[in-house]
């Protein structure tokens, strides 16, 4: 096999060892993000409050990322052009996504935010989210009280539940602020987070998508001119 073919090879194969590395650190920190968010209990069933979202959607990415990264690694060690190409086309199609999603994510922003705002005031709205203890767990979790603010409670002459503080909820430099603004602002700043961490790595991908095509391709030609 010639010179290029083995550069092509072993780059790869270091590449891709490299990538995996990143695939595994984003599953981890997506896991300790969402340790940090913690779960919720409502009636007894246990989940992930809404915040939850962006570490879960990193959880994902990232298990795919290794897996294809362990398809890449397969196939320039066996120098096989199937695996190879099979490996170049799910790391296409995966560029393509990422690059979907960033585009949409910085050309909709505002659209975006909303869609997360209307999320806490369906979550208000809803008489059986709050008196079923939805509500109540989305406080806790996010450290916030009422939809905009504590006066939502206030309106409705009820009385602020113990997730609307920090401590006594008599006085008033305990009460957390509106949910609504919190949930928007964290879900803001995890999706900044993730579209430079989604920048990074379609820039590392279109290299690797590169380097998988040429080594498929000399591979190719190496067995074809063997054959005569």
């Amino acid at each position: 096999m010639d010179c290029g073919t083995s550069l092509a090879k072993y780059i790869l194969f270091i590449f891709n060892t490299i990538v995996s590395v990143i695939g595994i650190l984003s599953i981890v920190y997506g896991v300790l993000i969402l340790k940090s968010i913690g779960t919720i209990e409502v009636n007894g069933q246990v989940g992930f409050p809404p915040q939850a979202l962006m570490p879960i959607i990193l959880i994902g990415i990232g298990s795919i990322v290794v897996f294809i990264s362990f398809l890449g690694c397969c196939g320039a060690i066996r120098e096989s052009v199937c695996m190879t190409m099979s490996y170049a086309v799910f790391l296409l199609i995966l560029l393509i996504v990422q690059l979907t999603i960033v585009v949409l994510l910085y050309t909709n922003k505002d659209k975006f935010e909303e869609a997360m705002g209307r999320v806490v005031d369906q979550a208000w709205e809803s008489r059986e989210a709050r008196e079923g203890g939805v509500f109540d767990a989305i406080q806790k979790s996010l450290k916030c009280c009422g939809r905009a603010s504590s006066a939502d409670y206030l309106i409705n002459l009820q009385a602020l539940p113990d997730s609307c503080c920090d401590g006594s909820c008599l006085n008033p430099a305990n009460i957390y602020g509106g949910c609504r603004g919190k949930f928007v602002d964290f879900m803001s700043v995890s999706t900044d987070n993730a579209k430079y961490v989604a920048i990074g790595l379609i820039g590392v991908e279109l290299v690797g998508f590169i380097f998988a095509c040429c080594l498929a391709n000399n591979v190719r030609n190496y067995k074809r001119r063997n054959e005569y």
